[in-house]
């Protein structure tokens, strides 16, 4: 686990530096050509992190808790950040149908994946 820490990690920062450059706001940063880049980019930094999410494999039940823990703060910050999305998308009369979709999708994998597990595991 400690080996694959510090590459996850350095995965996870390159994916989130990328994914801030892609956000630019008003072609401030990159002409189109780049962005076309970055999409890629982002798609294979982002490939590789997924990658090392389906690789891990808990220790023993220390290391389970620690995985249960940040899965569940990583699942309540997104989907805090996406009702804030669709709060704020509602109020302006701009409402994208991605958020929502998203969300939806979130709490049908979650309830999917705990029937999946209460049966088979």
């Amino acid at each position: 686990m400690k080996n694959n820490f510090l590459k996850e990690s350095i995965v996870a920062a390159v994916l989130v530096v990328l994914l801030v450059v892609l956000a630019n706001p008003n072609d401030i940063l990159m002409p189109t050509m780049a962005q076309v880049t970055m999409l890629a980019v982002t798609l294979a930094a982002f490939a590789l992190y997924a990658s090392y999410i389906l690789r891990e494999k808990a220790i023993d039940e220390r290391d389970v808790l620690h995985r249960m823990f940040a899965s569940r703060a990583a699942y309540l910050v997104g989907s805090s950040l996406l009702i804030v999305g669709i709060v704020h998308g509602a109020w302006k009369d701009e409402l994208d149908l991605w958020l929502i979709a998203t969300l939806v999708a979130m709490i049908l994998t979650k309830l999917a994946a705990r029937f999946y597990s209460d049966r088979n595991l």
